[in-house]
């Protein structure tokens, strides 16, 4: 076995982490001042208003500014570099607090369902609600839609998981505010019940979302391979690199939002051990060139197909 080690590694990988921390860090640093703006208006006209909706959505954009600094805290740790205790370097921060996020998106919105169903049981003590809230509901669902736009444009980019947890996060709450909107507009309207309505489907909404987050972060932690898209195109760049008559048994794990992969590549049998290390180097870094893996781990099989043989020894 012949397991390569490149230690003169490309610039990209370091110049792509760089990037995607700049730019989470100033896409997240926007969120945290637009969730702060909204958490006040929201909570303080929902409470002056008497719409249980609002209060609802000023508490998803509450758990959003607090999903805000758990995006920044991760963000920070992610980018240190590898040491003894992380070998593999700490990308999987930003796994954790995918998970933190969906744990707390389900907090919050089991909590919403709760305070909905106690209302629903009163439906005599529901007050009409003043138009006032309309108007903050109106202006939360603007700035959340245009936030989420902003924020996965930037994930997008940079290919972020985490960013594009937030972003959708983020849309949750536009989501949020369009039914709270209805529901404010129904009890204006003389049906009062509509509102706590609003606030039990943005309460379902939440719910759902922090499980669906929680769920796809608990199976990157245990090891989830990336999709068979991205596996075949790691293989298509092995089989290209020079000197390699074949690939198998190409396995991936997620590291974050990179990759381990570990491969099996075939040469040409009568090629030396050097000749072989060689070989493994260059498909290392080509791989690491132009693909998001942080380090691909090669075997060496003998190839013994002289109708192949020559070929290979041709390209090289």
């Amino acid at each position: 076995m012949i397991r390569s080690e490149l230690d003169d590694n490309t610039d990209d990988n370091p110049q792509t982490q760089r990037q995607r921390s700049a730019a989470a860090s100033r896409s997240t640093w926007v969120s945290v001042w637009v969730n702060l703006l909204l958490t006040t208006a929201q909570i303080a006209v929902g409470i002056q208003a008497k719409s249980q909706a609002l209060i609802a959505d000023g508490i998803h954009s509450l758990s959003d500014l607090v999903a805000d600094f758990v995006v920044l805290l991760a963000n920070h740790h992610s980018q240190k570099d590898a040491d003894a205790d992380h070998p593999y370097g700490h990308q999987r921060f930003e796994t954790a607090a995918s998970l933190v996020l969906g744990l707390l998106l389900l907090a919050v919105g089991l909590g919403m369902l709760w305070s909905a169903a106690v209302k629903l049981q009163n439906p005599a003590e529901i007050a009409t609600v003043h138009i006032v809230a309309l108007w903050v509901a109106a202006g939360a669902l603007v700035a959340k839609e245009s936030l989420f736009r902003y924020m996965l444009a930037v994930a997008k980019r940079v290919k972020s998981s985490m960013l594009v947890a937030n972003a959708w996060h983020a849309r949750s709450d536009a989501a949020s505010s369009l039914v709270v909107g209805v529901g404010i507009v129904g009890n204006l309207m003389g049906y009062p019940i509509l509102d706590p309505i609003a606030a039990a489907i943005v309460g379902f909404m939440v719910t759902k979302m922090g499980w669906s987050f929680g769920w796809d972060a608990m199976h990157d932690l245990m090891d989830r391979a990336v999709d068979a898209a991205e596996v075949q195109a790691i293989r298509k760049t092995l089989m290209e690199t020079p000197g390699v008559s074949g690939v198998h048994d190409v396995r991936t794990r997620k590291m974050g939002d990179m990759i381990v992969v570990d491969a099996h590549l075939e040469v040409v049998a009568t090629l030396t051990v050097e000749q072989g290390h060689d070989i493994a180097v260059v498909a290392r870094q080509r791989v690491m060139q132009h693909h998001r893996v942080i380090n691909l781990m090669t075997h060496i099989d003998p190839h013994r197909r002289p109708d192949l043989d020559h070929a290979v020894l041709a390209r090289r």
